[in-house]
Formats: structure tokens, sequence, C-alpha cells
């Protein structure tokens, strides 16, 4: 999925400098969330109620513990020393610090951030950076916003800020900032303000510049001091050295400490006036004495007030370098000229030839987005505990985590969405790992990598999920993305990198065993897992007990087991090639996933299936506590994810490894339940090349659920496959328990309910990540069926077209969600007429967290980037990629 793996060019020295620490270009990026209020992190409340501990409305005056927010952010990698963007509008009633949104109780629809911000630009070592921020002129709608969403029920469409009319005649500033490094500890600023409205209008500029809190707490740091020089503003950290500020104007600068104003969140005397909120009390308020006189603190704002006259445009330059600089601005210009200039011959070797340009700016803003998604994430959990006056080592079910004293998180992490989820989340991080693979494989590979470390790995081997529940149970598709991860770097470059999938291999080992030890109730190869990331899917709560009494055979989760044991099968595989003894490891891989295989076929006392013949699709089973069994017939992902646990080795095996091949067969032939499975799926022998595949359906099965599958009236959307069949909008499925009765309906937008937050809909919408995978297993398919296997596509059309145009026009409907139609409209942009025909607004692109399945409307969190920044790989990957070239890369690989 690279257009030019041989480019030499300036962010490619960077990289390489970069992974071989040369030169620690990644050191300074955008390592600030969007949103530090109202997290886990954060919360010390006796409840666990985070949202309300913490909030937007004490976020300005209260020190944070864990982290550090604001806008257009950036900080070191350890998020010592922090600079942003503040502004004033002169009609706010606060300073405009951080973004605001809803929080899950505010919101009909859970959490939702009410703002425009757009991640235009960035490089892999954050060389050049480009952010937009839609400022209103008028004052901004907090009140509005929150009270007309939550007086809105769940089944009404959300309040946003372009309805309230704030925007309207274009009252408005876009302020543009962008970042070009210098060298990697000097960076240059540049933010511009256009003022778009009919108006000449006064803005208030802010660039700020604050430590993170880390004195007062036990065990803190010393005190780092701002100070004020005649050309500069000079930070002094004990750990960083000293840095220097320059801004191209005589803005004045106020400081204050970066120190909760005790009086007013607490009511307890303050001991120093100057406290975090004290340049939004100098500045909007007045305060005169909230500010430091004598121009020292941990907290500084320059303050730039300017008047923009209508439809024009002010410019402050600023530099934060490691040198003090005599002349910070002789070479200012030319190097961010050049440092852009850079970041579009870097991605012109990422894009493909022939791409429109609209193709072309979805994929840049998708990978920007992904860029930008970076945060510093610390945790200290055993800390944490004792600051809730927990043991660490007592165990207490009651407080959140407290099983995870063994963590430590001190990353830069890639993040869903650094404002609604602003923490890391296992199986989003594996999608990202793949995305960002296509850009930089050495943070890809390093994403990969943390959560298998000693310091977040659980000593029983689970693998954590995200702060909210350390303990709950993701998908596990970690080794899924490391072998992809892996596979690209090989195929980019000609050689894999071993140390990095050993590594892997034996964690992902330790984390396979916790799975196969915990989540098999009755011991026979079928998988339960519970929630599994899929929120409402379910008829029940998949992560509660069950009103029924008894336990659900999932399968989805014992697809995903499948799909764990092909691709350490496959990594195995790999290893084996320069060490024999990964083959016996492979001989047990592919010995689980034969009785994976027979279990999903037949199992239970009654021989209960997953497979329901009568409808040709997989079901998940209830099995209640008398024995009983019975399917429940919802049309789901969780049918199609068995399809998703497809895979394909070369003939080279048979050849490299005959005592595997011997093994197999035996394995084969003592085992009757297999024997049977294997002889029933015709066509199942050698295929395209004499290569083999792993699934857990025949030839029939496969054009069963395909059908399904690629049915307009069921599964396949106009912008991707739907996560419920729409059949179920007119046969919506029900269960009567005790006089109860719970259901499951096609809802093709929001979701109705509030499981898991209600914030996340997987009841009809299009999501990214299970598309993608459903994308590789027909790639793997085809490279085993070859070029005549066809099937009817969409269903009832009449067009047959073999798998991998299947995969080709999948992934073309899901690019189409953000491409401009002939009327400037984008899908993914649902009813809003600014976003298609304002030329500020046309060529702006959100990737959101799910999709509307029928239109294509973006829905949930606005900038998930994360596992949806995977458009860049679907709108580029059949232009790589030929009909033969997947099935190309089973080939041997280079010992």
């Amino acid at each position: 999925m690279v257009a030019d793996s041989g480019a030499t060019g300036a962010e490619q020295q960077r990289l390489a400098e970069a992974d071989t620490d040369r030169a620690h270009w990644r050191r300074w990026g955008p390592y600030l969330s969007e949103r530090q209020w109202g997290t886990v992190r954060e919360d010390y409340s006796t409840n666990g109620d985070a949202w309300s501990y913490f909030t937007h409305d004490q976020a300005r005056s209260r020190a944070y513990r864990w982290g550090e927010d604001g806008i257009a952010g950036v900080s070191d990698d350890k998020q010592r020393l922090c600079f942003s963007l503040a502004l004033w509008n002169g009609r706010d009633p606060i300073l405009k610090e951080r973004m605001f949104g809803l929080t899950n109780q505010e919101g009909n629809h859970g959490e939702d951030v009410k703002e425009y911000y757009f991640h235009l630009d960035s490089t892999p070592t954050h060389s050049y950076m480009k952010y937009l921020y839609k400022y209103p002129q008028g004052e901004f709608p907090y009140a509005d916003l929150v009270d007309t969403n939550r007086a809105r029920t769940r089944r009404d469409f959300e309040y946003e800020l372009l309805d309230t009319g704030i925007f309207d005649e274009d009252r408005y500033f876009d302020v543009f900032v962008e970042y070009a490094k210098a060298g990697p500890e000097d960076l240059l600023i540049e933010i511009t303000a256009h003022n778009r409205g009919p108006e000449d209008a006064t803005l208030h500029l802010l660039p700020t510049l604050w430590f993170r809190h880390t004195w007062s707490w036990a065990g803190g740091t010393a005190v780092p001091k701002l100070t004020k020089t005649p050309d500069a503003v000079r930070a002094d950290h004990e750990e960083l050295g000293t840095r220097w500020l320059y801004c191209d104007t005589d803005a004045p600068a106020l400081f204050t400490e970066n120190d909760t104003n005790n009086e007013r969140i607490f009511g307890s005397p303050n001991p120093t006036p100057y406290v975090k909120d004290g340049i939004d009390r100098f500045v909007v308020h007045g305060e005169t004495g909230a500010v430091n006189p004598a121009q020292t603190g941990t907290k500084v704002s320059l303050h730039d007030t300017r008047t923009v006259p209508a439809g024009e445009s002010v410019t402050v330059r600023l530099r934060l370098s490691d040198t003090e600089l005599a002349d910070p601005w002789g070479e200012f210009g030319p190097t961010m000229d050049a440092r852009r200039t850079e970041a579009d011959e870097f991605f012109e070797t990422v894009v493909p030839d022939g791409m429109s340009e609209d193709e072309r700016r979805v994929v840049r803003q998708a990978l920007a987005g992904m860029l930008w998604s970076k945060q510093y994430y610390y945790l200290d959990v055993e800390r944490w505990l004792e600051e809730h006056g927990v043991d660490p080592l007592g165990v207490d079910p009651r407080v959140r985590n407290s099983a995870w004293y063994h963590m430590v998180n001190d990353e830069v992490m890639s993040m869903p969405d650094t404002w609604e989820y602003p923490w890391f989340a296992a199986w989003d991080l594996a999608f990202h790992s793949v995305a960002l693979a296509m850009v930089d494989i050495g943070f890809a590979k390093s994403q990969l990598e943390v959560l298998l470390r000693r310091l977040y790995l659980h000593p029983n081997g689970q693998i954590p999920a995200y702060e909210w529940n350390f303990g709950d149970v993701n998908p596990p598709v970690h080794a899924w993305a490391t072998l992809f991860v892996y596979e690209l770097e090989k195929h980019r470059t000609g050689r894999g990198d071993r140390a990095f999938l050993e590594n892997s291999f034996q964690k992902l080992m330790k984390n396979f065993t916790w799975w196969l030890n915990r989540k098999d109730v009755d011991g026979n190869n079928v998988f339960q897992g519970g929630f599994l990331g899929l929120d409402n899917i379910g008829v029940f709560d998949r992560s509660a007990p069950l009103p029924t009494g008894g336990h659900i055979d999932q399968a989805d989760g014992t697809a995903w087991m499948a799909l764990y044991c092909q691709n350490l099968l496959e990594m195995a595989i790999e290893l084996a090639v320069d060490n024999p003894v990964y083959v016996e490891q492979a001989q047990t891989l592919f010995e689980h996933f034969a009785w994976i295989a027979v279990a999903t076929g037949r199992m239970g006392k009654d021989n209960e299936s997953l497979w329901d013949e009568e409808d040709g699709f997989f079901y998940d089973v209830l099995r209640l506590p008398d024995g009983s069994a019975t399917r429940l017939k919802v049309r789901s992902l969780v049918g199609l994810i068995p399809l998703a646990a497809t895979s394909v080795v070369g003939a080279w095996i048979d050849r490299r490894f005959p005592e595997l091949a011997a093994g197999a067969k035996e394995f084969v032939e003592r085992h009757p339940a297999v024997a049977a499975i294997v002889s029933s799926r015709e066509g199942l022998g050698p295929g395209v090349a004499g290569r083999h595949l792993f699934a857990l359906f025949g030839e029939d099965k496969l054009r069963r659920v395909l059908s399904r599958m690629l049915d307009e009236d069921e599964f396949l959307g106009p912008h991707g496959i739907r996560s419920l069949s729409r059949y179920h909008a007119e046969h919506p499925y029900s269960f009567e328990v005790h006089g109860e009765t719970f259901g499951v309906g096609y809802l093709p937008a929001e979701s109705d309910s509030g499981m898991f937050g209600g914030n996340s809909n997987w009841r009809g919408p299009v999501w990214f990540p299970v598309n993608v995978l459903l994308i590789r297993a027909l790639l793997n398919l085809h490279a085993y069926h070859g070029e005549d296997f066809r099937v009817e596509c969409p269903t009832g059309s009449g067009r047959h077209l073999n798998l991998y145009e299947v995969a080709r026009e999948i992934a073309d409907r899901l690019t189409s969600t953000f491409l401009s139609g002939p009327d400037g409209h984008r899908p993914v942009h649902g009813a809003q007429a600014k976003f298609a025909k304002d030329p500020h607004w046309k060529d702006l692109i959100l990737f959101y967290e799910y999709f509307h399945g029928d239109d294509g409307a973006g829905l949930g969190a606005s900038h998930q980037t994360g596992w949806t920044g995977l458009a860049a790989a679907t709108a580029t990957l059949f232009r790589l990629v030929g009909s033969g070239d997947w099935g190309a890369l089973r080939e041997e690989p280079l010992s």
C-alpha cells in the first residue's frame, strides 16, 4: 500500500534518522489531548462518575493530574512542556482554551464534541503540520447546545453547532495553525486568522506555553520556571533543559501558575493569587491582579489583540527552540516553505498515480488525522489506586482497574479520537497500526509492541482494553495487525523484521493461551468473549449476566479465535524459515484451528451448530441452564466474521517443511471428527498455485454467506457492508424472557438505547474496521480460488465478479463516503449544506466513527481517524495491488 517504496526524500531521511536514534525527529509532536477533563485518569470520585467529577467548566481552573489538553497543541514526547493556542472573540464568557463538547449524560447519543476543527496535514515526523479551527465571532452557545441536546430523545437527530445559527452570514474566523521543524528541537509556528464575515472583527490571539503540573503530587518533581527575557520567554525544566519561545510581535506576556484555583473549585484559600485560570480572568474579566507582574510562572500567554478587516487575515509567527537565537526570523519563511514542499513530496510517494485530486485529498486528510491523533498517555495504575486509598495488592472489584496495578502507561500512543476517546483502545490500536504503516512503519510497529510489554500485558496474558475497564475483552486482532504490518514492510523493503515478529509472537502466544483458558466455558473450542467491541449488536448485553441464565456461544468470538490461530500459524511458519523450533508451534496452532473448525460445525450434546443450514448463515447460540439451546437468529456482522477467519499459505511450505505437512495429514487421519469436517468441504484441496486455504467453511457455505452479504436489501449498502442486515427493518428479531421482550431491529443511524453509553451503534451502520477485515478475507479467498470463482454482486443483479473484484467493489463503496459528488455534496456530511456549497468548507473532510447504513452520513465520534483512517488504505489498495499480486505475497519468504 505504498506507491513508491524506494523514495529517499527529506521526510524519508528524517524517518530513517528517527528510527535509528540518530536524530529525535519524533520528540515534538501533536501529543496534547483535545480533552483531558472527564477522563478516568482524572476521576477521583467515590462512584466512578468521571464526567461529573472533572467537568469542562472546571478545566480552566483546575490542574490536571495525568495530562494536558489544548487547541492545535504540541508537546515533547513526555508532555513536560506544552504549547497551544487560546482565543477570545470579545463576547464569550471564557477564553477558548480547549474544545467544548457534551458529556455522556448531556448528549442524546452520548458524549460529543461540538466544535469544527480539522487536521489538514502532517508528515510522520511532524516536520510539518497544519490545523484549522473555525471560531465563531458571536458568543459561543454553550448553554443552548447542552439544553437542546439534553431535551432530545435517542430517536432524534443531534443538535450541532451549525444548527445553532452561530455561523450565519459567515461571522467566524478560520484560524490556521502551522508547524514546521527547523531541527528536531526547533519548532516554527505560524498562526493565520481569516475573518470570513462581512464586517471587521476583533480577535484576541493567545499563544500559550506551560508546563504539565508534576510538582505538587506525592513524589513530584522540582517546580519548572517560565521567565520573560528581553527577546523571548525562557522555559527551564530539570529534565528537558532550557527552551526559548520567540514571537514576532510585541504582544504582552501574561504569566500565571498551572495550579488549581482552590477558591473557585473547592472553596478553600489559594496559596498564591496566580492560578491556572489567571489569564482567563485577566483577559475576559479584567482582573488585573490575576497575572504575575514579576513575569514569571509555569504558564504564559502572549496576548495579541487584532482587529481583522472583513475578508482579510492576520498572521503571528512564533518559534520554540532549544537554542537562544540572535535572529529567529531570518530563515523562518524559507524553512516553512521548504517543509510544506517536502510534505507534498512525501505524500506523492504515498498516493498512487491516477488518483483524482479529490481522492488524493481524502487519503492525505485521513493520514493527517491519524498523525494528529497521537497523544502522550500517562497513567501509573498503582499510584492512581494508592491516591484512591486502595491497597494496590488487595484487588477490589468495586474499584475500577484494581486488578491492573502492574500497569505503567508512559507513551505517545495513537488515540481513537483525541476528544471523544482520548485513551488507547486495544482493538482500535491494531487497526490504527495498519493505516499508520502506510507512512511510518516504525511508529506502527511500536504501537503494536507497546501493549505486549510487561508494563501493559497482564501477568495472566490479557491485553488491556481501555481505561474505563482494562479487563474488558476486545476482539483479538493484534496478531492480524502484526502480521499485516510485517508483510507490508517485507513487501516494501524486501526483508521482514524478524526480531519484531518473533518478539510479538512470543507474547501473543501468552495472550492466546489466556483466551483458551478463560473464554471457552465448556472446553469445547467454542468461545464466548462477551462484549467483543460490538457494543449493542446482540439481543442481550453480552458483557452482563444473561436474563435467561446460561451463556452465549458466540459466532464472532469463535471466529475471532480461528483467525487468531491462523495468524499465529502464519507467523510461526515465517519464523520457522530461520528457526526450525517453530515448526512444532505451527503444528500445534494448526491443530487448535482444526478443533475450532470442528466445533463451529458441530458442538454440544445435541450437536447444535453456529451454522444454520436453512438460513445459510452463522448465528450466536444461547445455551440455557437446563442444557437446551437455541439460535439467536439476528443477521449481523456476528455471522459475517466467520468469513473474516480466512488465511492462505503458499505451496512452498510443503517443500520447505514436509514434516509439517505430514503431521497435519496424520492428525486429520487420527481424528475422525476432523476428517469429517475436511472431507465435507468440497473443493478444499490445493488451490491456485498449490496454495492452501484455512477457513471455517467450504464452497457451498461461502456462496450462501456471500449471497446475503452482497444483497443490497441485506448487508451491502451504498457505502459498505452494514453491521446489521436491512432485512430486520421489516422483520425485527425479538426474544421473550420472563414476560420481558428483548429485540433487535435495523437502525441505520444512531442507537435508540443506552447500552454501552448509547454513543455507538452496531445495528445497521457501516464500520470501517470490520469492512477491512472482510476485504482482506476476500483477497485471500481470491488468491486460493482464482479468477474463475465468481459470485453475483450485487445479489440479484446478474453481474458476476471474481472475489478480487468483489473486494474492490466494497472498497470503492467505502471510499465514496468521502468523495464529492456532482453537486459538491459528500455523503459523510449528511444534510449539512454548508459543507457542500461553501468554498471554505467544501474540501474539509471529517472521518467519523461509523456511517449511516443507507446514506453514508458520518455518525458517532467526528474525528475518529483512528480506525476510519483506514479510508486511506481502501482508497489506494486496489491501485497498488493487482488481481494476481495478493497471492504472490503468499510465496516463500526471504530467509
